[in-house]
C-alpha cells in the first residue's frame, strides 16, 4: 500500500545556490492521502497525480515545502489498516478518496482534519453548512441521481423493460449507502414501466451467477451504483464481459467504465472534485478551520457514452442523446 513515485516537481532545486537555499528555509507541511483502489490500478494513481498537480498550482512543491504520505486500499479492512498507518504519522490533514477510506479515516481520528471525496452517506451526520467535527469535503454522488440513471438507460435502449440495480457489500444492509438509491430507481422505473431487481454481490462468482439468472428473460439492463466492490477493476472488467455476452446495456456511476470499453456513465466529474479537494487542503494548511469549509455538492456532471460499444450491442443511440453527452467515445 506504499505510494508510487510520481514525476518529480523539484526539477531545478538541485541547481539552487547553497547559500540561497540556506537563506530561504521552508517549513515542510505534511499531508496524508488515503485513496480507494489498488496501487497497481492507474485510475487512483491518476487521481493522486491530479490532486498533487492542483496543490502545485496553489503554490506547494512536494519535497520542498510539502510532504505527502500516500496509501492505497481496497475494501474496508485494508482501508482501516491504511488509515491507522497514516494517523500514526501525524499529518496535518488527511485527504480521503472513496467511501471505505473516508469511513476508515473517521474511525481512526476525530482530531486530524479530513477532506473527503466520496458518497454523500459518509457524511450524512454532519452539518453541511458549518461542519462541527473534523471532516468536510465533496460528496461525488447524491441518491436522487439514481432516477436519472434509469431514464438515460431507457433512452439509450428503448427495448429495456427490466433493470437490475447492482450493489457491492459495503452498500448492502439497512441504512447503508446502497439502500438510499433504491427508492429513486424504483420510482423512475415504475414511471417508465420497468420492473426492478436488486442484485448484491460479494465475489465475482456471485455477480456472474446473478446476471446469468437475470438474463433468462430478454430486454434487461443493468445500473451499477457506487460501492467499493463496483469500483474495482475486476468488477468493471467482469461487467463488460457479461454485457457483451448477454448484449446488456449498462449504466455505470464511474466514468472509467465507458472510457475502458463499457457503454455509458453519468456522474459528477471526479477530476473536478480532485481540484476542489486540493483547494480545501490548501486552505487548512494556511490556517482555515474545518468549520469554515462547508460540505459542497458536486456542480459538474458528465454523461459519457461509448459509441463503439453501443454499436457492438446493436444499439442506435438517439442523436438527441449524443448531443447532450459531455463525451462520446468512438
Amino acid at each position: 500500500m506504499r505510494r508510487r513515485d510520481f514525476i518529480s516537481l523539484l526539477g531545478g532545486a538541485a541547481a539552487w545556490p547553497l547559500a540561497a537555499r540556506a537563506q530561504q528555509p521552508q517549513q515542510m507541511r505534511h499531508i496524508g492521502v488515503l485513496m480507494g483502489g489498488s496501487e497497481s490500478d492507474p485510475v487512483p494513481q491518476h487521481f493522486v497525480a491530479l490532486f498533487l498537480r492542483e496543490l502545485t498550482k496553489l503554490g506547494w512543491t512536494e519535497g520542498h515545502d510539502l510532504r505527502l504520505d500516500i496509501r492505497f486500499a481496497v475494501a474496508t479492512e485494508q482501508s482501516q489498516i491504511a488509515a491507522a498507518e497514516l494517523v500514526s504519522l501525524a499529518p496535518e490533514v488527511i485527504y480521503a478518496s472513496g467511501g471505505a477510506p473516508t469511513r476508515a479515516a473517521r474511525r481512526q481520528t476525530q482530531i486530524i482534519p479530513i477532506v473527503f471525496v466520496g458518497p454523500s452517506t459518509v457524511a450524512a451526520d454532519i452539518n453541511i453548512a458549518r461542519p462541527e467535527g473534523n471532516i468536510t469535503g465533496f460528496p461525488f454522488i447524491y441518491p436522487p441521481i439514481a432516477g436519472k440513471w434509469v431514464e438515460l438507460l431507457k433512452e439509450t435502449d428503448p427495448r429495456v423493460t427490466k433493470v437490475a440495480l447492482v450493489s457491492s457489500p459495503d452498500t448492502a444492509g439497512p441504512g447503508a449507502a446502497g439502500n438510499s438509491y433504491v427508492p429513486f430507481v424504483r420510482e423512475a422505473a415504475a414511471a417508465l414501466g420497468i420492473s426492478l431487481t436488486l442484485v448484491e454481490f460479494q465475489r465475482s462468482a456471485d455477480l456472474e451467477r446473478a446476471i446469468d439468472e437475470f438474463t433468462t428473460e430478454p430486454n434487461g439492463g443493468l445500473i451499477i451504483q457506487p460501492g467499493t466492490g463496483t469500483s474495482t477493476r475486476e468488477s468493471k472488467d467482469l461487467l463488460r464481459k457479461l454485457a457483451a455476452r448477454y448484449q446488456l446495456p449498462v449504466m455505470h456511476w464511474d466514468s472509467n467504465y465507458p472510457a475502458e470499453g463499457g457503454l455509458m456513465s453519468y456522474a459528477s466529474s471526479f477530476e473536478d472534485l480532485q481540484g476542489r479537494a486540493a483547494s480545501y487542503v490548501d486552505r487548512i494548511l494556511r490556517g482555515a478551520k474545518v468549520s469554515e469549509l462547508p460540505i459542497e455538492r458536486p456542480t459538474k456532471f458528465e454523461l459519457i457514452i461509448n459509441l463503439k460499444t453501443a454499436k457492438a450491442l446493436g444499439l442506435i443511440v438517439p442523436p438527441a442523446l449524443l448531443a447532450r453527452a459531455d463525451e462520446v467515445i468512438e
